[in-house]
Order: structure tokens, then C-alpha cells, then sequence
């Protein structure tokens, strides 16, 4: 085997779900899933229902050795058991014809997230009848399709089931329970065992979602020594998001150190004997989904993400690398790291990995579908799989997620995982670029020896004898050039190998593929929010194949120096971080018809869409908080006026102070913590009584701890202190401060997508994300 080819026998394939293609919602009988209840886009997806025969053929012609799919259950038991469907079992009788027809070997999922909505009423997950209504339903499928079904896999990635569908609520069916989570992670395993049972002689395995969970700094450095803080972080999240499924399945046993977290958040009568020998039953494949690792550090008070119950003191990172339009980290090393650790920890277990991809902003143009970002995704990976493969691990195949862009459940149509572009209002499916290389890896059975250089429009110019503009009119398809020369142009396109790129298509269309990415000195405090902007939206935008111009707003002639710029045209798109006083920069972008997006809402209504966080939510939590605790006078320490930010963090405080039935008390500053001691000094002397307050930055709220100290209140038993943001010198506080959580990554990752999806001519609206309350030591 030579360093880039796979091993004889290596299985190639694609990978897709029921729900998310096969659309036919109500046909041949099917009832009604979780996912048809909780998605607000209809499920008609990509009609795979009506046109299966055409999507195994695009397999087909790309050479796909395997394909993954997963039966809808609801399609086979509509009310989720009882008697089985005959037309829904029809349906995969004729698919697998079809497939097996092609020279294609299927793959088949018994369960990918789509619950009959008849069993969820009954319960769902969190109720063990639904694990042994999946085992009759595994055993009626297995009765009428195992004669053609080599490889069954019982479930997909369980932990989403469980806990982004019953713990943070954000998949359906949109239930929020740590404890029903933690019960439908079980039941979930459980119900793998029984089917495994229940499929007799078959070969079968499971799908989990595995990433490495590792700090910031072992991204870089898997090596890195951890804080004994840092490393019991790493821990609890490996153990709440990878052991929880594969210690029980592999080990007959949960990690001993999550059984305490299940049993405070759900006990553990769910867990009866037996059942662990039950789940246990040995599997004859583990299919690994990876697409980026989960990456944490110690953080004192940091409340628990509700995806990951028990997780109290860990904070979730973004790291500074190139990001997916999903905003998820490329680290294609990861996919290594995780099939050696499995394979050190889990011996003996044949693995495959079952889905890996990406969404990127796809550009659809005359010439085709030019998808560089996950071409170079996909290859990356296949390196790092390669590499895993040399060092031993048993790794039998490959599946790219996924054939189609289709329905990318809570995220509707927006997303594009596939190697072929479907049309929603045609259904028409055109193959990607990515497409057209994947079937040359499969093929040849492994990839290049050497990353080639790609052919560039001076290339293949010089290699027709013609300008850079001839080749680009070419690429793009205009009617201006002669045929000869045109044909010309084309053979040296195909000779080379060349992929028409941004360059080619901008000498016609005018496009730059630039963003400007224009910047205000910001007031203290805002520092870490420009920073993360200037990073994130980089990182992001820069994955999506854009190039950004960094400029700077904060003069008079700075601002007419990106004006000029932008009227010219020499960006696609702006996005713009204005000053903090009021300023008519915003305005005056948007006038030149190039799209532009804004951080933070503006004083005087814009119709430029924004991203900003929900400060009067936020405000409002912070006050309603100290009125839950029982204090009577609460005070705000307020300022400066003229930030949209605080005059809306102002507003949501009055709000709830009105509902409660309390006057408000109001003290002035500006943004330092000298400021903020002045005022909160002011405010024991105006109201002795003051019991609780309020401060609209955390730069004030530590001002004001500090001259309550000085005037002798004690923090929290005197008087309790609230602030907002959540910076850094937050936790750090003596006490530690309660505060107002903004999401600083969020913002910036929001502003790259709500631009791209300005680019592409989407309808855009504001996007205003949520704050959470951090309660401290001083409340």
C-alpha cells in the first residue's frame, strides 16, 4: 500500500437519512414524526420518495461502492407499533432493488432522530416502552429487507437524540430535562441492545458522533500538560458526550465517574439489572461520525450548558482556525486522534467512519458548482484517515456525509452538506466539483501522491495564447467569443485540470470575492468584543472563500476613505462595527448598494440588518433575579446614555421593576470603575436602605463592590451586586460577581453568517442572540 492509497477492499460510499431526503410525508401511508411536528420547513426535502431511481444512478455514475441510509420508522409502524405498513416496506424493497441493481452495497440506519410522533405523545425516549417498540420494529424490517441488508446499524449518534432533543430542547422533540435526557440516553442504548437481539445472525453496529474533547492550547499541542482543573473539564465532557455510550455498549459498565452526575440530575431506577448485559451484546461494527472536536477549559461558576447536564464549571471555546459555514472548527487531525484513542481504549472493534463533511457556501454559476473549501475538507480528512489506517487501526471504510444538500433539520434549507447541489423549487440535481473528485479518489482507491498545485487563469491563458479576460469570458459562458477560440480556451481548461475560480468569474461579473471588514477604536470594555469580531469573522468569511480588507472608521477622513472604497466596488460586502456615538457611516454604506451588516443595533432606526444580543432580556433576568432573592430597594448604576446597549439595559431593568411593582433608583457613570464607585456611593447615601444593585457594565458592578466594601456593606449578605457581560475580572471578583453573559464568539460568527447570506441575496432580518444570567457569589 503506497502512502496515499487505501487498503484492498477499503469501502467507499455516501451517506443520507430518511427524513432529511426522502420527503413523501404522507404518502404510502406514513405517519407523522417528531420531526414533522418540531421542523418549521415541510419535509418534502429532495422527493427522494418518487425520485430514489435517479439518485442511485448519480451513485452509480460517481462509483460508489456502499450506500448509507437510514428506514423511517414512522414509515414502517405509522402509530410506532402495532402492525407494520406494507407499502412503507414496499418502499425499501424497490430502493434496495434499485441499489443492489446498481452494484452498490447498502448500509442500513433502523433509527436517525425520526421518532414516531405517536410514541412521543406515549412517552417518547424517556419512556422504556419505546425500546422495545423499536426492537419489534428492527425485528419486522430485519424479517423483510435482511435477505439484501448486509450491515445494519441500530442507531445514529444517540447522544443528539438524547440530549438536543430532550435536554436543551434545540432537535425535537424539543423537551428541556436533564433528567428525561439522561433516562433517554438509556433507553436509547438499551433499545441498540435488543434490536441487536432482535436482528439474530446479522452483522450490526451502531453510529456515534465521537470527538476529541481537549483545551484550547492541545489543538495545537495534543501533548500539552493540563491543570488538574483543566483536565477534570476534559474529562466530565468525555464522559457526558463519548463514554456514556461506549463504556456500557464495549465495556458492560457506565464511566464511574458520570454515574454520579446521572444520579443528581435523574437517579438511577431507570437503570434495571440485566440491562447492561442486554446493551452490552457484542457488535460487529462501531461507525464513527466526526466532524469537529469539542473544545474546554476550568471555569469557576460557569453554569452547565444544558446539552451537557452536569458540566457545571466548564466553559465550551471557540479556537482561532478556518471554520465550516456552521461556524465549526477544521481540525481534520481530530479524526486521527479519535480512531487511535479508539482503538487503544476499545480493541478488538472492526471501525468505519460513517459520516464526515462539511456545510460551505456554495456559489452555483454557468460553468458548475465550484466547491474548492470541501474538496480541500474532504481530502484533509481522508490524510488524517490514511494516517490512522498506517498506524494500525482497523478502519474498513469511508462515507462522505452527505450525497444531497437537503433538509439539515432545525437549520431547514440553509445548509449544504452535499456533493451534489439539488434545486428545492426543481428538485434538479447537478454534481458539485466536489462530486467529480470524490469519484476519482474511489476509483483509484486513495488520493494523490502529492497536493497539487492548482492551474491558475494566467495558466491557462498562457497555455491557449489568449488574455486572462478571454479565458474568463470562456469560463462564464459568454457569446462573445469566437468558437475556435473558445474551443481552444476549453482544451486547456481540460488539460489543465483548472477549476474556474473567484478571479475568472470577477472580470465579468465584477465580483471581488473581498469583504471589508471595517473597525472603531472601541470604548473600554468593548475590546474583547472587536477582537473576537476581527478573528471570527475573519476565520469565517476566509473559509468561505473571501478575502478581507481591514479597515478603520474613527476619523473623519478615515470614514470617507471607506466610503470611496465601498462606492467603488471594490467589496462585495461590509461588515461594519460603527462608533459608539451616533454617526451616519451606516447610512451612508448602505446607500451604495453593496450589502451591508452592523454590530449592534443603531440609535436611530436603520434598515442595515444587525446582530446584536438582548440587553432588555438580559437586564430584565439580572433584576428579576435580585427580586427572587428578596431584596426590596434595587438600585442601577446606569451609563453612558448614549449607548444604544445601555439604554435598552436600562429599559428591560425599569421593565421588571414595574412588573414587580417597584420604583427604579438610578445612579450615573460613565464606563470606568471609578465611575461606578462614585455612583454606587451616591446611591447608600441617597437610599440607606439600598439592599441590591444593578450595574449596566461589569466594569461598574466591581466599582461598586469595591465602595461597598469601603462604606462597610457586606457583598452579598448587605447588599447584593449584579453586573453585565461577563468579562474576564468577573469571576475573579471578591465575591465573585453574578452577571449578564453576552456571547462574544456568537456575534462575530452571526455577523459572518447574516453577510454571507446577504451575498447570496437571501431576505435578511436582524439577529438579536441571548444572554444568560451567571449567578456569583454576590447575589
Amino acid at each position: 500500500m503506497s502512502a496515499t492509497s487505501f487498503p484492498e477492499g477499503f469501502v467507499w460510499g455516501v451517506s443520507t437519512s430518511a427524513f432529511q431526503i426522502e420527503g413523501g410525508t404522507s404518502a404510502g401511508g406514513r405517519g407523522p414524526s417528531i420531526w414533522d411536528v418540531f421542523s418549521a420547513d415541510r419535509a418534502e426535502a429532495c422527493d427522494h420518495y418518487h425520485r430514489y431511481p435517479e439518485d442511485v444512478r448519480l451513485m452509480k455514475d460517481l462509483g460508489m461502492a456502499a450506500y448509507r441510509f437510514s428506514v423511517s420508522w414512522a414509515r414502517v409502524f405509522p402509530d410506532g407499533s402495532g402492525k407494520a405498513n406494507p407499502a412503507g416496506l414496499d418502499f425499501y424493497d424497490r430502493l434496495l432493488d434499485e441499489v443492489l441493481g446498481a452494484g452498490i452495497t447498502p448500509y442500513a440506519t433502523l433509527y436517525h432522530w425520526d421518532l414516531p410522533q405517536a410514541l412521543e405523545d406515549a412517552g417518547g425516549w424517556p419512556s422504556r416502552d419505546t425500546a422495545r417498540h423499536f426492537a419489534d420494529y428492527a425485528a419486522a424490517v430485519g424479517e423483510r429487507l435482511g435477505d439484501r441488508v448486509g450491515t445494519w446499524f441500530t442507531l445514529n449518534e444517540p447522544w443528539v437524540s438524547a440530549f438536543l432533543g430532550y435536554g436543551s430542547g434545540i432537535h425535537a422533540p424539543g423537551r428541556k430535562s436533564a433528567a428525561d435526557a439522561f433516562t433517554a440516553a438509556h433507553h436509547l442504548m438499551l433499545a441498540h441492545g435488543l434490536a441487536a437481539q432482535a436482528l439474530g445472525d446479522a452483522k450490526v453496529g451502531i453510529v456515534l458522533n465521537i470527538s476529541p474533547v481537549m483545551t484550547p492550547g492541545q489543538v495545537a499541542d495534543p501533548s500539552r500538560p493540563l491543570s488538574e482543573e483543566d483536565a477534570d473539564a476534559v474529562a466530565r465532557i468525555d464522559a457526558l458526550a463519548n463514554r456514556q455510550f461506549l463504556d456500557p455498549m464495549l465495556r458492560g459498565a457506565y464511566p464511574a465517574d458520570l454515574l454520579p452526575v446521572i444520579e443528581r440530575a435523574a437517579g438511577l431506577d431507570h437503570i434495571h439489572d440485566g440491562d447492561l448485559d442486554v446493551i452490552a451484546r457484542p457488535i460487529d461494527l462501531l461507525g464513527v461520525n466526526y466532524y469537529t472536536p469539542l473544545v474546554v477549559q476550568a471555569q469557576p461558576s460557569e453554569p452547565a450548558d444544558p446539552a451537557f447536564p452536569g458540566s457545571e464549571g466548564v466553559l465550551f471555546c471557540t479556537v482561532p482556525t478556518a471554520v465550516t459555514a456552521m461556524g465549526w472548527p477544521i481540525v481534520p487531525g481530530c479524526l486521527s486522534r479519535v480512531l487511535q484513542h479508539l482503538a487503544t481504549e476499545y480493541p478488538g472493534t472492526d471501525l468505519m467512519v460513517t459520516e464526515n463533511g462539511a456545510d460551505f457556501v456554495d456559489v452555483v454559476t454557468g460553468d458548475g458548482i465550484h466547491d474548492v473549501e470541501r474538496i480541500s475538507f474532504i481530502e484533509e480528512h481522508l490524510r488524517a484517515l490514511r494516517s490512522a489506517i498506517e498506524a494500525g487501526v482497523p478502519v474498513r471504510g469511508y462515507f462522505v456525509w452527505t450525497l444531497l444538500d437537503n433538509l439539515e433539520w432545525a437549520d431547514g434549507y440553509r445548509r449544504k452538506f452535499g456533493l451534489v447541489h439539488v434545486d428545492f423549487a426543481t428538485q434538479r440535481r447537478r454534481l458539485k466539483d466536489s462530486a467529480l473528485w470524490y469519484r476519482d479518489v474511489v476509483r483509484r482507491n486513495g488520493l494523490t501522491d502529492t497536493r497539487p498545485k492548482r492551474p491558475t487563469l494566467e495558466t491557462v491563458a498562457a497555455r491557449a495564447r489568449v488574455s486572462r479576460a478571454t479565458v474568463s469570458r470562456v469560463v462564464n459562458g459568454e457569446a462573445s467569443v469566437s468558437s475556435e477560440v473558445r474551443a481552444t480556451v476549453l482544451r486547456a481548461v481540460e488539460e489543465l485540470g483548472y477549476v474556474p475560480n473567484a478571479a475568472a468569474r470577477s472580470l465579468v461579473t465584477r465580483r471581488t470575492n473581498a469583504v471589508a471588514l471595517v473597525v472603531s477604536v472601541p470604548r473600554q470594555g468593548g475590546e474583547a468584543l472587536t477582537a473576537a469580531v476581527v478573528q471570527y469573522v475573519t476565520s469565517l468569511l476566509e473559509g468561505a472563500g473571501k478575502q478581507i480588507t481591514l479597515m478603520l472608521a474613527d476619523t473623519a477622513e478615515s470614514r470617507r476613505r471607506v466610503v470611496q472604497h465601498v462606492e467603488a466596488h471594490l467589496c462585495d460586502g461590509v461588515v461594519l462595527l460603527p462608533p459608539d456615538r451616533a454617526d451616519t457611516l451606516a447610512e451612508r454604506l448602505s446607500r451604495t448598494g453593496v450589502p451591508v451588516v452592523l454590530l449592534g443595533k443603531q440609535a436611530i432606526a436603520s434598515l442595515v440588518p444587525y446582530v446584536d444580543v438582548d440587553n432588555a432580556g438580559g437586564a430584565a433576568a439580572a433584576t428579576e433575579h435580585l427580586i427572587g432573592r428578596g431584596r426590596r430597594r434595587i438600585g442601577m448604576i446606569c451609563g453612558p446614555m448614549d449607548l444604544v446597549a445601555v439604554q435598552d439595559r436600562l429599559a428591560g431593568h425599569r421593565a421588571a421593576l414595574r412588573r414587580a411593582g417597584r420604583q427604579p433608583l438610578l445612579a450615573l457613570a460613565d464606563l470606568t470603575r471609578p465611575s461606578g464607585a462614585a455612583a454606587m456611593r451616591q446611591l447608600l447615601g441617597d437610599e440607606p436602605a439600598l439592599d441590591a444593585v444593578f450595574a449596566a457594565t461589569d466594569q461598574l458592578a466591581i466599582g461598586a463592590l469595591q465602595a461597598a466594601g469601603e462604606c462597610g456593606r457586606r457583598v452579598p449578605e448587605d447588599l447584593a451586586v449584579v453586573g453585565f457581560d461577563d468579562i474576564d475580572a468577573a469571576s475573579a471578583t471578591t465575591p465573585a460577581l453574578t452577571t449578564v453573559r453576552v456571547p462574544v464568539a456568537d456575534q462575530a460568527l452571526a455577523l459572518a453568517r447574516l453577510l454571507l447570506s446577504r451575498l447570496e441575496g437571501r431576505h435578511t432580518t436582524p439577529v438579536v442572540l441571548p444572554t444568560r444570567l451567571v449567578i456569583r457569589d454576590s447575589t
